[in-house]
C-alpha cells in the first residue's frame, strides 16, 4: 500500500531531479544530499522525530568556488491565492541551518522554479496574511525570484 508520505516523495524526488538537471545546465555540479539520501529505516526514524535533520537541503552545487544547498519544495505554490506555503518547521530549521553554515546559502526551488532563501521568506511572513494553525508561513509568489537570477543562464539556451 502506498502511503501518501511516499506519493509527496516521489514527486519531491522528481522535482530534486528537476532542479539537479536545471543546475547542471547552468555549470553547477550537483550532489543529491540529506533524507533521500539515506537508508529507508533512517527515513523512517527521522519522519517520527523533532530533529532538524529532517530538513537537511535536499542538494549541494559548487560552480567554481561557489558553493550553495537548495532545499527543493514542489507542490508549494496555492493554484487559488498565488503564495507558497512554507511549513513552519522548515523554515525554522531552514533559518537555523543558514545561520550554522554561513557563508553558505540555503535557497528553497519551488515547483514553478521561482527562489527564496529561508530569511526572505521569514521577512516577507511579517507582510503576509498568516495561515490560521500556524503551521504554514504564506508567503506571495510574486515576492519569488526568477531561477536564472540567482543560479545563471542556461549553457545550451545562451549558445
Amino acid at each position: 500500500m502506498v502511503t501518501h508520505w511516499q506519493d509527496r516523495k516521489k514527486v519531491g524526488d522528481a522535482h530534486e531531479r528537476r532542479v539537479a538537471v536545471e543546475l547542471q545546465a547552468r555549470g553547477w555540479t550537483v550532489q543529491r544530499c540529506g533524507q533521500g539520501t539515506y537508508a529507508p529505516a533512517i527515513q523512517q526514524a527521522l519522519a517520527r522525530t523533532d530533529s532538524t535533520l529532517r530538513y537537511f537541503p535536499d542538494l549541494i552545487a559548487a560552480r567554481d568556488n561557489e558553493l550553495i544547498t537548495i532545499d527543493a519544495k514542489d507542490r508549494m505554490p496555492s493554484t487559488h491565492t498565488n503564495r507558497y506555503a512554507i511549513n513552519t518547521a522548515t523554515l525554522n530549521a531552514g533559518l537555523l541551518f543558514t545561520a550554522t553554515h554561513a557563508p553558505t546559502p540555503l535557497y528553497y526551488v519551488f515547483g514553478d522554479l521561482k527562489v527564496l532563501t529561508p530569511s526572505e521568506v521569514q521577512h516577507y511572513r511579517t507582510h503576509a496574511r498568516h495561515h490560521p494553525s500556524g503551521v504554514w508561513v504564506m508567503v506571495e509568489t510574486r515576492q519569488a525570484h526568477p531561477f536564472e537570477e540567482v543560479f545563471g543562464t542556461n549553457a545550451a539556451l545562451a549558445a
